[in-house]
């Protein structure tokens, strides 16, 4: 195990924005990983958890306490066929193969081992940067899929009792862009190790409407073929982040607001004040017979269009939801500028808060459970 001291943190991260960490830690296995935790509570530092960093923007000041990056290393566990369902030996049962995955895995590593497999469950979550360990944290969704959908169970450190322990799925709180991890229980855990269960004749289902462009006529692609589908159309709107060479509309932490979930009586209102049919305004169904909108189309009805800058930070020319570090020198105060420019717009023609999507690390972060405010408004 290594501390570091003083460690630059925008590197780390693809927005490449923000100041030091006190103390620095990259854990490549569980024994780093408990040290790490050990050193910062000798030492009563707060302990801010990261992964691959392409969700997380960093405040210019940094973090005053130990910023422990989790890559626990190795390659994943398959373990074959496992029979689920079918009493005594019937043929009606099904059958699936489980992946015990690292947390410092590549993600997209990952998508496309499980696609060369021609398994499907996420093949739709190609090209997102990361690492296996931070999916189940936002509980990454793309293109009609969420991460939660295959994930079985997962390997945890508890911070506060210093125990590794085994969390079912069920147990996850799994929600849109949410979990446990990020919500009721923010700063407890560290991921370890991330467990998935694929069914073995399931077949692939394309729901996003850019897919189905992709593919017309073809109602049966591989998993393989709707990966690369994927990251194509992913490039194609400058979502797709090459580390190692970023131009200005990569420099982002992908989308920065989430698609707000509002009440079926808000879409109404909200139809009113544009003089719209409700119809006609882009939605999707969600829990409890509420109603998603896309975030990028409030943002541009606000008046917001690709290529909008704002001094160094700007809209990604390509994806309106993407925030970017334009000139590769933006501050954190210079993208939070933009943000507020957007949402306080986006709030007083429409009344809806968006929230923003990226984790923001300042030397106030709060470890305390996030409570869903934003949300609630919209509802109401």
């Amino acid at each position: 195990m290594q501390i570091e001291e003083h460690v630059a943190l925008a590197p780390l991260t693809t927005l490449r924005i923000g100041g030091p960490a006190r103390f620095f830690c990259r854990a490549t296995t569980e024994g780093d990983l408990l040290g790490a935790v050990c050193f910062a509570r000798e030492r009563g530092l707060p302990v801010f958890v990261m992964g691959g960093g392409s969700n997380l923007l960093v405040a210019d000041e940094g973090f005053s306490g130990l910023v422990l990056q989790v890559a626990i290393a190795g390659a994943p566990i398959v373990d074959g066929l496992l029979p689920v369902g079918g009493l005594d030996g019937e043929s009606t049962a099904r059958r699936f193969v489980t992946y015990d995955v690292p947390a410092g895995f590549d993600w997209d590593a990952f998508v496309l081992l499980t696609c060369q497999a021609r398994l499907t469950g996420v093949e739709c979550l190609a090209g997102i940067p990361g690492m296996v360990g931070g999916s189940p944290v936002q509980n990454v969704g793309a293109y009609g899929q969420e991460v939660s959908q295959t994930i079985s169970a997962v390997r945890v450190l508890n911070l506060q009792t210093l125990s590794f322990e085994t969390l079912q799925a069920d147990a996850c709180g799994f929600a849109y862009r949410r979990s446990i991890f990020n919500a009721s229980e923010r700063g407890r855990y560290a991921v370890c190790r991330v467990f998935f269960r694929f069914e073995v004749d399931a077949k692939p289902q394309l729901t996003y409407a850019d897919l189905k462009r992709y593919f017309g006529e073809c109602t049966n692609p591989s998993p393989l073929e709707i990966y690369e589908a994927v990251r194509l159309t992913r490039e194609g709107k400058g979502m797709l982040i090459d580390p190692g060479n970023l131009t200005s509309d990569m420099r982002s932490a992908g989308s920065f607001f989430k698609n707000p979930v509002v009440s079926a009586a808000r879409l109404l209102s909200l139809a009113e004040a544009l003089a719209m049919d409700a119809g006609t305004i882009p939605n999707w169904p969600a829990p409890s017979g509420e109603v998603k909108l896309p975030a990028a189309w409030l943002i541009e009805r606000a008046g917001f269009a690709k290529g909008f800058a704002q001094g160094s930070a700007g809209i990604s020319s390509r994806h309106t939801l993407a925030l970017t570090n334009r000139s590769g020198d933006a501050s954190c105060a210079d993208l939070l500028r933009l943000r507020d420019t957007i949402t306080a717009e986006v709030a007083r023609r429409f009344g809806i808060a968006l929230e923003q999507e990226p984790v923001y690390l300042s030397p106030a972060y709060d470890l305390s459970p996030a409570h869903d405010l934003l949300s609630a408004h919209n509802r109401s």
